[in-house]
């Protein structure tokens, strides 16, 4: 940072309290140092040294340097012993807002109008929070009235790509936030969701381009240094994943998101892949789905198996010889034909379910537990070591173990926003080890 923007910017530090006014400065002086976030946070920690119980206009400096770090739960703590004016009003606000307590946003803005705030600034705010409440038909009148007041500044085609992404309308978005950008390349929320909007149809560079811009400017949000890290991630950019993840930590030490991405991106950086060991593992599997009615049976064994639903050898070592003949019209003679079908491939009745057994064919320790196991079904996914989009595209379908996992198809995963072929090629590869595969589709 320059010399004179540290000047301005301990000016406005050194205040008795702070206003909207100085925010902006604040914001300003900020965006021409490199490191703005780490600016910031020595700021705030000098003010709290100052102020350890800080009430009136302390109270009120400590919520918007808080406010602009993401801090928002305690942002409000601050705010709340704060002098109570416009200023006050209008940052409790805001953080309702990211903390998605809409209602509470826009009563609190309408009490900043009542003590005397920027009508023109709130109404953009208030317009959107009636779109964020779900007031589509409302926001679009309050956006009528905005353009004949402001035009069509950045904050009004920000609100405009909003009001129509929350209508379904993309493209439409896409291009009020690409115009709002041009308009204010510092507009915070409109490269948000323009870098969104790219990361989403597959425009990576782009995306991850419009969240650098996004760091440049408090506050920090930490869905864009979530998103980066994925990105970085999946360009195997490791280290820097794990400098915007460990940036998010910085400010709040609890974000549990943040925390598992980066544990998965130290592991992403030791991960090793025995590639031998899966592709054994993925012969085997071979064998094991092959099915009964590939092998000459006499129709009464076929008939039994079919109506006891075992349709390949996998079932067949699943499935112990005194099970087999307990069911009706299923003797001797079908048994041995079972049998003799089963030692043609080197397997056995009920070999899997056996403690501690394995196939002949392959060495005891190159193999997790049987595929059909229902202990390694029962794993959870968050024991397994995934990428962050792999991890991320898991969560959305709301697979919580690897049974679940391997009971999707390809074409279910690949269904998945943002999950391609390189997360499929890991999934496969997390499954093998377990010695399980997706479901092949009906």
């Amino acid at each position: 940072m320059e010399q004179a923007a540290k000047d301005a910017l301990q000016a406005i530090v050194e205040r008795e309290t702070w206003t909207v006014e100085d925010h902006d400065q604040v914001l300003k002086q900020l965006c021409s140092s490199r490191n703005a976030p780490a600016d910031l946070r020595t700021i705030l920690s000098s003010m709290e040294a100052a102020s350890p119980e800080p009430k009136g206009g302390a109270a009120l400096k400590i919520g918007i340097a808080r406010y602009m770090l993401c801090r928002f739960e305690s942002a409000l703590e601050a705010l709340g012993d704060a002098t109570d004016n416009k200023d006050r009003r209008y940052f409790q606000a805001l953080c309702c807002k990211e903390l998605r307590r809409y209602d509470e946003a826009a009563e609190e803005l309408r009490k900043a109008i009542d003590r005397g705030g920027d009508e023109t600034r709130i109404s953009v705010e208030l317009a959107e929070m009636q779109a964020l409440c779900g007031d589509l038909q409302g926001a679009r009148q309050s956006l009528a009235r905005l353009e004949r007041k402001i035009g069509q500044s950045a904050d009004y085609l920000c609100l405009l790509g909003l009001v129509r992404e929350l209508a379904g309308d993309t493209e439409s978005a896409a291009e009020a936030y690409q115009m709002a950008h041009q308009a204010d390349p510092q507009h915070g929320r409109a490269t948000f969701r323009l870098a969104y909007h790219c990361d989403l149809h597959g425009d990576e560079q782009q995306a991850i381009e419009l969240y650098q811009q996004c760091l440049r400017k408090p506050p920090v949000r930490a869905n864009a240094l979530l998103n980066l890290a994925v990105l970085y991630e999946d360009a195997g950019r490791y280290d820097r994943a794990a400098a915007c993840l460990k940036s998010i930590l910085a400010t709040n030490p609890n974000n549990a998101r943040a925390r598992l991405f980066l544990k998965d991106i130290e592991a992403s950086k030791t991960m090793y892949y025995d590639e031998d060991r899966a592709r054994r593992i993925a012969k085997r599997n071979a064998v094991l789905d092959t099915p009964v009615t590939d092998f000459e049976l006499s129709v009464r064994a076929r008939n039994c198996l079919k109506k006891m639903n075992i349709r390949t050898l996998g079932d067949l070592v699943n499935i112990s010889e005194p099970e087999l003949l307990s069911y009706k019209n299923f003797g001797e003679t079908s048994l041995k034909e079972i049998k003799d079908m089963l030692a043609a491939k080197n397997l056995r009745l009920g070999q899997a379910l056996e403690e501690g057994s394995d196939f002949p064919s392959e060495p005891r320790q190159d193999f997790a537990a049987p595929s059909a196991n229902d202990g390694v079904k029962a794993t959870p996914i968050d024991r397994i070591e995934f990428s962050v989009r792999a991890r991320r595209a898991l969560e959305s379908l709301r697979i919580v173990t690897l049974g679940e996992l391997a009971s999707r198809t390809e074409a279910e995963l690949l269904s998945c926003r943002n999950f391609g072929q390189t997360s499929l090629n890991e999934v496969r590869q997390r499954l093998a080890e377990f010695g399980l595969q997706l479901r092949e589709p009906s």
